[in-house]
């Protein structure tokens, strides 16, 4: 099992304990603010699994109806999250409004707060973990499921602090105010990820600074040959797949061209591992003097 899929079903175990405690914290001081901060954490949970199964299918290898490969479940997935994102923000403004026509009893009991504050410090240290291991082995989908759990440690934060400044004003309407800012939080993280992830979809390039880098291996790693030009670049998922034109002098033997193109191939997978290089040899005339020159 890789270490992506590992830390995606751990995951789904840090999700779950985070639910408990924050609706145990909900059911402790029946406030609605803290009882959409519970809310949220549902769709950390089916965020987590959906980030799961993504993992999984991504990491299967190309077949005959997939030959380059699974790797965009990684965004599909992601944009169901995002969908989720939006449907539990629209829940919790629903929920809000209800409550500041008719508000409810509340119940600031240390206990609760306690319990909301201990869930918070666990999802900010998985949010972390995820981060850094997704960027690692480039998972959008356990990137996506960090940077959602940071919108819920945020989220959080601001509602134990509002909390508290209801226990001090006695204003019980700023409960309900307090989670219909929750949710514009929520829905704004929803729509960052679902257009992040339909990038990824529509074969978005990869950011300029690495198709920097790209260019900078191409014409250290080219000896030999004299120009690339049209280089294209695209994300599936964890995996970057490269593809440019090289031109190389019209009277170069097929295997001295293919030797470069090899030797290219190797430097580009070392700089970027798992990425997938296509190279197009040209013959010297087809040079446009615009792109990449080789040392």
């Amino acid at each position: 099992m890789s270490l992506r899929l590992r830390v995606a079903l751990a995951s789904i175990f840090v999700g779950l304990a985070v639910l408990a405690l924050k609706y145990l914290a909900y059911r402790w001081t029946g406030s609605v603010a803290l009882y959409s901060d519970a809310l949220e954490s549902i769709v950390n949970v089916a965020s987590a699994v959906a980030a799961c199964l993504a993992v999984w299918f991504a990491a299967k290898p190309a077949d005959s109806n997939h030959p380059y490969g699974h790797h965009k479940a990684e965004y599909m997935a992601a944009v169901l999250v995002g969908v989720l994102i939006v449907l539990a923000a629209l829940s919790i403004a629903h929920e809000a409004w209800k409550n500041y026509l008719d508000p409810g009893p509340v119940d600031f009991t240390p206990e609760g707060l306690g319990v909301n504050l201990l869930a918070t410090v666990l999802n900010g240290a998985w949010a972390l973990v995820l981060v850094r291991i997704g960027r690692g082995h480039r998972s959008l989908a356990l990137v996506a499921d960090g940077k959602h759990l940071f919108t819920d440690v945020v989220s959080s934060i601001g509602v134990l602090g509002g909390v508290v400044l209801v226990m001090l004003t006695g204003i019980r309407e700023l409960d309900s105010i307090l989670a219909g800012l929750v949710a514009l939080n929520i829905l704004w993280s929803g729509w960052g990820l679902m257009k992040e992830s339909l990038g990824g979809l529509m074969d978005e390039a990869v950011a300029p600074s690495l198709q920097e880098r790209i260019r900078d291996v191409i014409s250290s790693a080219g000896e030999g040959a004299i120009e690339a030009h049209d280089l294209r670049t695209r994300s599936a998922g964890h995996v970057i797949f490269v593809d440019f034109h090289l031109v190389v002098p019209g009277d170069m033997t097929v295997d001295r061209a293919h030797e470069i193109c090899d030797r290219v191939e190797e430097a580009i997978s070392r700089d970027i591992p798992g990425s997938r290089t296509t190279i197009h040899v040209e013959p010297e005339h087809k040079a446009k003097h615009t792109g990449i020159v080789v040392i």
